[in-house]
């Protein structure tokens, strides 16, 4: 029996963490050479930056240095023209050589694709994911906009985000290299809560998993838009907290357990629209966290924050 957990938003209260003034914000590094930030991941110790609209990953050493990049598209202007960008809004970690790339699907064609990348012989296989996104309006999803994915135990997880005219966050449960069977592969789509007494949307930007304390993160952002397409003003960032997660797969909804303002850690967050989240270490009493920003002026921003349990 699939078990439910569905509070209505006016109903349930989300806590704000008491642990704010513990957590610190350690490192920022800005880079204005590299536009519209929009997923981090990690592979040995380098970390590979993509953006919504450009035209390479963009690599990091472990100080958070540029130290190189993999051409994607072969434009002459860093910044690819958003009627055809590929708004690719997710990466994530295959295997110590390999990285998936999505695209958000938020407009067909060219946001119907995405990228397996092999980072050390540099290897780019561009992979069609039109069968694949096309199944999610059968599936209860009337907006697509894939903007995070990460795996949890043997399970594969998207996430997508709504907006103001459709305020709806899910959760898209499949199985691994989905993209190989796109027309039989398991879709199993959880709705994800919002706060009560919030007139603003707040969309989920990105996923990452705390293994060790069975832990999904997810950044979340507010921007004033009626589509998955266009921008607006950028509000607050969050990282929403589900525990217990691997018990909850099978649930048609969940509310997030814990849900942190960045804006009462660190003034520095104002102003930013966080898009994804990296889990770089976890102890038994803390999580090293990596945020990117993107606020839609064509340069990047990396975040280091230490997140203090409870």
């Amino acid at each position: 029996m699939i078990k439910k957990q569905w509070l209505p938003s006016l109903l349930f209260a989300f806590l704000v963490s008491s642990c704010g003034k513990k957590s610190s914000l350690e490192v920022v590094k800005t880079f204005p050479g590299y536009p519209s930030s929009s997923g981090i991941e990690k592979i040995n110790k380098d970390y590979y930056i993509i953006g919504d609209d450009a035209k390479n990953i963009l690599i990091l050493d472990s100080s958070l240095r540029k130290k190189d990049s993999i051409s994607l598209y072969p434009f002459s202007k860093q910044r690819m023209p958003k009627s055809i960008k590929a708004d690719l809004e997710s990466i994530m970690k295959l295997n110590d050589n390999q990285l998936l790339i999505l695209g958000s699907g938020s407009a067909s064609p060219y946001r119907n694709a995405g990228w397996l990348v092999n980072v050390r012989q540099r290897e780019k296989q561009f992979i069609h994911l039109d069968t694949f996104y096309h199944r999610f309006s059968q599936n209860g999803i009337q907006d697509v906009n894939i903007e995070g994915a990460c795996i949890v135990q043997n399970k594969w997880l998207l996430a997508n985000r709504g907006h103001a005219g459709y305020p709806h966050n899910s959760l898209i449960v499949t199985k691994p290299y989905f993209w190989q069977q796109q027309q039989a592969a398991p879709i199993e789509k959880i709705s994800i809560g919002q706060p009560s007494g919030d007139s603003s949307f707040r969309g989920i930007s990105g996923l990452a998993y705390a293994k060790n304390s069975d832990q999904l993160l997810m950044s979340v952002s507010t921007e004033a838009t009626n589509s998955t397409t266009a921008d607006g003003d950028i509000g607050k960032s969050y990282i929403w907290i589900i525990q217990n997660i691997t018990s909850k797969l099978g649930w048609q909804a969940i509310n997030p357990n814990k849900i942190i303002d960045l804006n009462q850690i660190d003034a520095r967050f104002k102003g930013q629209k966080i898009e994804s989240i990296h889990i770089d270490e976890e102890t038994k009493s803390s999580l090293k966290v990596l945020l990117v920003a993107d606020n839609d002026n064509g340069v990047s921003t990396v975040f280091e924050l230490m997140l203090i349990k409870e």
